[in-house]
């Protein structure tokens, strides 16, 4: 079949066109990348004494659980809520996550069960058991601060997980101060890209898909 000019030129005009498509899906998926990253030092620009900042609650995002104890990873989410509470810069902790296929307990609960163990009064300890990612964490975490009449939080989870929370947070109207933990278990830099990659995947993924349903407000006064 004898390929005409016309033909030609078409075709590198398509491939042109998807080059530059792809080019700039790429470009926008690495200046997410890049905004996840550095949101956690942006905030402490804007928050330079975060050990000033008083709340009603933290929530605590939920993680991991290895049978009935956190994770490394969610154990590091627990000690800086138990930090900002003896801190008495919350009144109240919420743990968020519920029970994972294998596991003895929830997420929650395993938080709670931690958090006895350092002391921290029962009736200061609220949970949710029925949430199973970050979204449904803190959908169910409103649901406390609406019941125990909460108004304003810190939202406690790994520094790469803030802009995503803080973006969920945001869109449930919840009045909320972003506390990333002062320490990660991501300490490779490999172990740390993988989470970013991970992260933004995920950021994006909401952004595009959002919400069906947004069945919680709190009052942001």
């Amino acid at each position: 079949m004898k390929l005409h000019f016309s033909d030609v030129r078409r075709y590198f005009r398509i491939k042109y066109i998807l080059l530059l498509v792809l080019a700039i899906l790429l470009a926008g998926f690495v200046w997410t990348m890049l905004s996840i990253a550095l949101y956690p030092a942006l905030l402490d620009q804007k928050n330079p004494r975060p050990e000033k900042i008083r709340a009603d609650a933290a929530i605590v995002l939920g993680a991991s659980v290895w049978k009935d104890k956190p994770s490394p990873v969610f154990a590091e989410r627990i000690k800086h809520g138990i930090r900002l509470y003896k801190n008495g810069q919350v009144d109240y902790l919420i743990f968020t996550g519920g029970l994972s296929e294998g596991d003895i307990l929830s997420e929650s609960a395993a938080a709670r069960q931690y958090a006895l163990g350092q002391g921290i009064p029962a009736e200061k300890i609220l949970i949710e058991e029925v949430s199973t990612n970050t979204y449904q964490n803190l959908v169910q975490a409103c649901k406390l601060m609406q019941a125990h009449q909460l108004h304003k939080v810190m939202i406690v989870s790994d520094p790469l997980h803030m802009k995503r929370a803080m973006t969920m947070a945001d869109e449930l109207h919840i009045n909320a101060i972003s506390a990333a933990t002062p320490t990660s278990r991501y300490i490779s830099w490999r172990a740390k890209g993988q989470s970013l990659l991970y992260e933004s995947f995920f950021y994006v993924k909401h952004e595009l898909a959002g919400e069906a349903n947004i069945p919680c407000r709190s009052d942001k006064s």
